[in-house]
């Protein structure tokens, strides 16, 4: 979407959203970045409780935020130090590859592993509420629709793929001079990558920053029967994150993101309420986000140190 475009919705100049957006782009205040939806029944994604002496702490986070496999690394409050978000091409590649070179590291001391069985919801639909109804469906009617016919990623589209990880927002003339193709050749393969729904977009920014520093996440089990019930319920917390079932002691996780940590207690009851057969197994509170969806963070949670997807 042109910065024109956006400007006519928000009733503001171009240049002046395009100044705006690159201040906080290069703060790492907020970035816009691409991900692989996949399309084979293999992949497997999964999430992973660590424990690690604490003097190999830092280099067991360093490790971890360099495999391309490990998309999101988290400091944990609980009784676990780090948990991961894993993605891989299949089960047999986890078990064989990734989970060795996880258990390898030297400082890990151990690791529990649950496969997810389904996601329910994902950041990319997650939003600020920063707009009102009519600037969102103004926005939404530019959206072009998904051509509906099947897609699936081949080798050549790898160098474009990376380049919209790093710059979500990055155009077919910016990607062509850093691929040193034509703008065309790269427009056409965009469009197609864009039609065949095998991209997902979000637009993230630095949690501190924001009015919802605290992210929590809630372990729990819900009847087998009960799960897209109790997803559709989550989906009405304007800040979910993330919404998954999976296997292991518990079934069921998701993310929402807090103003303070006083809200845990809120979010669960609301929950219990609505949905009466939830029973909550445990809750952390994030202490700090090293990586997130394959951005490296600083510190303070921005978006500074580079890009390892």
């Amino acid at each position: 979407m042109s910065w024109s475009d956006a400007a006519g919705i928000l009733d503001s100049h171009p240049t002046t959203l395009a100044a705006r957006w690159q201040r906080l782009r290069s703060a790492g205040l907020s970035w816009v970045t691409a991900n692989t939806i996949s399309t084979s029944m293999e992949s497997t994604l999964s999430f992973f409780d660590l424990e690690c002496m604490l003097a190999d702490r830092d280099e067991v986070t360093r490790r971890l935020c360099a495999m391309r496999e490990v998309v999101s690394v988290l400091e944990s409050a609980r009784n676990r130090d780090l948990m991961l978000i894993v993605q891989t091409a299949s089960l047999a590649a986890l078990g064989s590859q990734v989970v060795p070179r996880i258990a390898g590291i030297p400082g890990v001391t151990k690791y529990e592993a649950s496969i997810c069985t389904r996601v329910h919801s994902e950041g990319h639909v997650w939003r600020l509420d920063a707009l009102n109804r009519k600037q969102q469906a103004a926005f939404q009617a530019l959206t072009p629709p998904a051509s509906g016919q099947p897609y699936t990623l081949a080798p050549t589209d790898g160098p474009l793929v990376e380049c919209l990880v790093r710059d979500g927002r990055a155009s077919a003339t910016d990607i062509a001079q850093e691929l040193g193709v034509h703008p065309t050749t790269v427009s056409r393969r965009l469009n197609r990558l864009l039609a065949g729904n095998v991209l997902s977009f979000r637009c993230e920014l630095a949690q501190q920053d924001s009015a919802f520093p605290v992210s929590c996440q809630w372990f729990a089990r819900v009847p087998p029967g009960q799960h897209e019930q109790a997803a559709e319920v989550l989906r009405g917390f304007p800040n979910l994150r993330l919404c998954a079932s999976t296997t292991g002691t518990t079934n069921f996780t998701f993310v929402i993101w807090l103003r303070s940590v006083s809200e845990v207690m809120e979010i669960e009851l609301a929950l219990t309420q609505r949905i009466p057969d939830i029973r909550f197994a445990e809750s952390t509170v994030a202490l700090a986000y090293p990586k997130r969806v394959g951005w490296l963070l600083d510190d303070a949670g921005r978006a500074t140190r580079g890009v390892v997807a």
